[in-house]
């Protein structure tokens, strides 16, 4: 025996000792991290952390120093309630934030789930630098994660070369029992197994305990079966602390070139404690003082000591995780250079898209529409709006729930092309019938630099409401695409008409709801919608043809960007009734403000297609849009009526549905619900004499 050998056995010693130390850390920092706020998840960790370890010691490829560097591995824990291992990991791989700062310091973990610290109780994007996504609601990590590897494969069609690959990164998934019963990982699954995304790899946690106790008290499928019939790649690894099997798997992972990968991982929740270990307790309760101890004297720790880092594994993960990451960036920012140096308008691109900017030139196409009373619909100009932007602009990528000939969401220019397995880099997503993961992936997409759409009619918004508030918690400029609007959509009757979708949509904080009158005020919310950095907005728009107003005699439909303008008034600007509308029913509102004209009752209209933006206004703009001394006023909207007392005031009138629609012609239902000018000038004419009497 050599003298080499030896050494050799003894430094494989030692970084075996150093993976347990690490895996170990992981494990009680979470252990104290619950315990001390007494509430958390403490079981996913403690039976996850040689997965995670192994996976971002030997696999993740991501800077430590930039953790915004845009080609590196994506990491998302579907299993959200498992934030300590996030976190955990976050500390001692050393993350910065973008201030050079501690992504989470040890003081965020002491204080975890406490106001103010970087360590809230599930993980939310832009709030801890690191966290790919805000996740927790079960299934829309692995929703998210699809889209994220969508986009990299979008991202390599359009701007790899031979001798440059700028984006190829990975996405890896960590998800639980809850979020493969959820069917929005379902259809996510579906998704990405017929796309082929072969870079996306979910593991799953399988450790048959929720909290209502084992697993099979509902959930008694073959998991690896449902996958490999969606087309995914399907490994097992029959024990989560066995790192050399894992490691055996996500290398078959990485070699794998035609699907997505499913590892199905078998775990212990609660690993390592004597008396809560693979019970339903350990899923979402602190173990105790005593508990903590035995756990600890289990794992060989000192059974004392809280929020404990030995001596060694910073630096084990700096050698490890972060020096991978720091060499790998260091290679692809000299490529980067060398790129940009050799196509300098490509790098432009990438560096205005990365600032989610637009470029220049986006909106030169936008159509303007004249007058014209029979008008079209506003996803008939969306969808030439939607095409005029998407030629200069060319990250806009999206689709609908197989509703494109109806949503007018189809981008038809030469050279748009179908996304698909074998063309990656198309511009058309065909999401099939599934809502919930279209709003899913467009979020992954979005938090991967595309502006990314989804297009559904507003009444199936509900399959989807759930990412559509997570792109407004994370501030992602995402775009829904929600038509056929109302009971305008007739003989489908009320199954499809929607009613409290509206308000629905306008009670989420942060989404920008806009509801335009015509054509023009459709093409302005696309100014108003492009523009925006960080909002979600949601286009709502008509089956039915809208007139064109002229608007050489009624407002310029530019006021639409400050949410609700003067579209007609008084000849003296001092009303003595106010109609307001959305939508459909602002013509409604401008026949009757014409027939009160003729009878010298002086009307305003106010066409208010977001609330949201008008809010945003100045308290002198909104005070001479909706003059508080007029206290006249007329709502009008097919929609329920909620909230729409904050316009119509006190004692105003709100036209909306008080019930679900009807199957019938377009023309019978406007009849029946009262939405004629002539019901909108009457109720104008009760509020004038009424408020003359008060």
């Amino acid at each position: 025996m050599t003298s080499a050998e030896p050494l050799a056995d003894k430094a494989a010693a030692g970084t075996a000792d150093l993976d347990r130390l690490s895996i170990n850390t992981i494990r009680t920092l979470s252990i104290d991290a619950v315990e001390k706020a007494n509430s958390g998840h403490a079981g996913a960790p403690m039976g996850l952390a040689a997965v995670a370890y192994t996976l971002w010691q030997r696999f993740v490829r991501s800077d430590p120093d930039d953790c915004l560097w845009p080609n590196r591995d994506r990491f998302v824990l579907s299993c959200g309630h498992a934030s300590m291992l996030l976190y955990s990991l976050l500390h001692l791989a050393g993350v910065k934030d973008a201030k050079g700062l501690p992504a989470v310091s040890l003081d965020d973990i002491r204080h975890f789930r406490q106001l103010g610290f970087r360590t809230p109780g599930h993980p939310e994007y832009g709030f801890t630098a690191g966290v790919e996504t805000t996740t927790g609601p079960l299934g829309q990590g692995c929703g998210n994660s699809v889209g994220m590897a969508i986009a990299s494969r979008w991202l390599g069609a359009r701007y790899n070369r031979p001798d440059a690959v700028l984006f190829d990164y990975d996405v890896y998934a960590l998800c639980s029992d809850g979020d493969l019963m959820e069917g929005v990982a379902s259809e996510a699954a579906s998704l990405a197994g017929h796309l082929g995304l072969s870079n996306l790899c979910w593991i799953y946690d399988s450790n048959h305990i929720t909290i209502e106790g084992r697993t099979d008290l509902a959930f008694s499928e073959d998991v690896g079966a449902r996958f490999e019939a969606y087309q995914w790649r399907v490994l097992r690894v029959a024990d989560a602390n066995d790192s050399a099997a894992l490691v055996e798997a996500l290398d078959a992972f990485k070699a794998t070139q035609d699907r997505p990968t499913l590892i199905i991982v078998t775990s212990i929740i609660g690993y390592g404690s004597p008396h809560k270990q693979s019970t339903a307790s350990a899923h979402s309760e602190p173990l105790g003082a005593e508990e903590v101890r035995l756990t600890k004297r289990a794992y060989g720790w000192p059974e004392d000591a809280e929020f404990l880092v030995p001596d060694g594994v910073y630096a084990h993960f700096a050698e490890g995780f972060g020096r991978r990451g720091r060499e790998l960036r260091a290679k692809w920012l000299a490529t980067y250079d060398a790129y940009a140096r050799a196509e300098p308008a490509s790098a432009k691109e990438i560096s205005v898209m990365l600032a989610r900017e637009m470029p220049e030139g986006w909106d030169r196409d936008l159509p303007v529409f004249p007058a014209d009373e029979k008008g079209i619909a506003t996803r008939e100009a969306s969808g030439k709006a939607l095409n005029a932007i998407a030629r200069h602009c060319p990250w806009i990528v999206g689709g609908s729930a197989d509703l494109a000939p109806s949503t007018k969401t189809l981008l038809t220019f030469e050279g748009a092309g179908s996304l698909q397995e074998r063309e990656p880099g198309g511009r058309n997503l065909h999401f099939g019938v599934r809502e919930h993961a279209m709003g899913s992936a467009v979020n992954g997409m979005v938090l991967s630099d595309l502006r990314a759409y989804g297009a559904t009619f507003l009444v199936f918004c509900d399959y989807m409401r759930p990412p559509v508030r997570l792109a407004a918690l994370m501030d992602l400029p995402a775009l829904f695409v929600f038509t056929h609007d109302s009971f305008g959509v007739g003989e489908d009757g009320p199954t499809h008409q929607p009613v409290e979708h509206l308000a629905g949509l306008r009670a989420i904080p942060g989404l920008v709801t806009l509801r335009p009158a015509d054509a023009n005020e459709t093409v302005e919310a696309y100014r108003v919608i492009m523009k925006m950095q960080k909002n979600p907005a949601a286009l709502i728009l008509s089956r039915q043809a809208l007139p064109t107003f002229d608007r050489t005699v009624y407002a310029s439909a530019e006021g639409v960007a400050r949410g609700a303008y003067i579209m007609a008034d008084s000849p003296d600007q001092h009303p003595e009734v106010i109609l307001i509308g959305t939508g459909s029913e602002v013509r409604l509102c401008v026949g009757a403000y014409e027939a009160l004209k003729k009878e010298g009752i002086r009307a305003r209209v106010v066409s208010m297609p977001s609330w949201e933006l008008f809010e945003r206004q100045d308290e002198a703009y909104r005070a001479k849009v909706l003059p508080p001394e007029v206290k006249a006023r007329v709502c009008v909207e097919q929609a329920s009526t909620l909230g729409w007392d904050r316009y119509a005031g006190a004692s105003g009138t709100i036209i909306g549905m008080h019930s679900f629609g009807s199957s019938a012609p377009l023309k019978d239902l406007l009849g029946k619900f009262g939405f004629m000018p002539d019901k909108v000038a009457d109720a104008a004419r009760e509020q004038v004499a009424k408020h003359k009497l008060s």
